[in-house]
């Protein structure tokens, strides 16, 4: 089980440096006394826990992990805030697994994620860490099968990750029983307590132990979100990055400026030799506009593949598998993909619109030069876009420059 899930997020051959040159020039804002541990040795972890975060290619932790793994393991309520591709999902699945009591068949642990995929992948990691320890860890998202989710639940794990939804729905039912749960956290947390998620994430909270230890993780914690924690977090641990930090330094970012929206699409078939040469993925602002695009794509023979949120789930994991594994080149999606999601080849993200906040803009084009590898974002702007761009470009103090001619060259 473990092995096939360490091939779907990484193939084990592959070494994944977890620490990075640009890692290191990141400034941390941090609650004082929080000091960094450099290696994987010295945080106290079991030893079937080492075994596995080796197995799964990791020889160093990433600045991220080096800050928050220790507070956590020692039952702090944390705030941890690192951009995209630093290893917060391995963060959250080795921390996870080192406080799992295993010889106790229920659930101690509970993740939460805004997307069904992110909550997956969450999943995934966890197991194929916990892979000699024998953790069984399950993901409860919505559109997969409710009698599945049941079995599994009444079965026993020690883990489970998933939608706000769906967990809330399992806890009424009494089939998620939550009275062992030590550890709850909230990946991508600026989403997961925005509007869409804010009554089901207080429902959830109702139904969990008092003593309850609260992990909050995210790439931009805006302040409203700061100021909310203070409802369910006692005396957090505090690890932020300085927002002028937050743009990964291995992207290139650039603007294409076409003056009408038709143009876009010209400019996109122009670019799909590019696309193919590595692994690319295209954010719309909608899944009609989604939709929109694959068919004029495939009409004009070009081979896409395109996901969002209204498909059903079997269709959703079946383009992402395609996807992780290379067998399609080129993904249209909604921001349903912008957050958290890893595919390691992905080095060229296109903005075909503008993300409709400067939250989204750090998501999506982290989703290329992960781990330090390097990436191009390109933009498509309108010359009503232009200011956006500006207002995006001073907010993460950043530059984008207009597309060169060879940028194939710089993927």
């Amino acid at each position: 089980m473990a092995a096939a899930a360490t091939a779907s997020v990484v193939p084990a051959n592959r070494s994944r440096r977890a620490t990075m040159a640009d890692d290191e020039k990141l400034v941390f804002e941090t609650t004082p006394g929080v000091e960094p541990v450099t290696t994987f040795d010295k945080m106290d972890l079991k030893d079937d826990l080492l075994r596995g975060i080796y197995h799964y290619g990791f020889e160093k932790p990433s600045a991220i992990q080096q800050r928050a793994v220790m507070p956590i393991i020692q039952g702090r309520d944390v705030i941890a805030q690192a951009q995209s591709g630093t290893g917060k999902t391995s963060m959250i699945a080795l921390t996870v697994c080192q406080i799992i009591d295993t010889a106790n068949r229920e659930v101690q642990a509970l993740i939460l994620s805004p997307t069904r995929e992110l909550a997956s992948q969450t999943e995934k990691v966890i197991l194929a860490i916990g892979d000699y320890m024998n953790i069984q860890a399950h993901s409860c998202i919505g559109g997969k099968s409710l009698g599945e989710d049941i079995r599994k639940l009444e079965h026993g794990v020690h883990v489970v990750s998933g939608t706000p939804g769906r967990v809330c729905d399992m806890i009424k039912r009494r089939t998620l029983r939550t009275r062992a749960i030590k550890l709850l956290v909230l990946d991508e947390s600026d989403e997961m307590l925005s509007r869409g998620f804010k009554d089901q994430i207080y429902d959830v909270y109702r139904y969990l132990p008092p003593e309850l230890q609260v992990v909050l993780i995210s790439a931009t914690l805006p302040n409203e979100i700061l100021e909310i924690t203070g409802k369910f977090m006692t005396d957090p641990v505090r690890i932020l990055v300085k927002r002028d930090e937050l743009t990964l330094e291995g992207i290139k970012q650039f603007f294409v400026a076409v003056e009408r929206e038709e143009w876009k699409f010209d400019t996109l078939c122009d670019l799909y030799d590019t696309l193919t040469i590595t692994q690319a993925v295209i954010f719309c602002n909608t899944k009609r506009k989604v939709d929109w695009l694959t068919e004029k794509m495939r009409s004009n023979n070009f081979t896409v593949s395109s996901m969002h949120g209204d498909m059903p789930q079997k269709e959703r994991d079946a383009i992402m598998g395609e996807f992780r594994s290379g067998a399609t080149r080129v993904l249209i999606t909604t921001d349903v993909w912008a957050r958290g999601l890893d595919v390691q080849q992905v080095s060229l993200v296109i903005n075909y619109d503008l993300p409709n906040n400067r939250e989204l803009y750090i998501h999506r084009i982290g989703r290329s030069g992960r781990f330090g590898r390097k990436g191009v974002a390109i933009n498509f702007v309108k010359s009503d876009d232009i200011k956006i761009l500006r207002d995006i470009e001073q907010y993460y103090s950043t530059q984008i420059d207009e597309m060169p001619m060879n940028v194939a060259d710089l993927i």
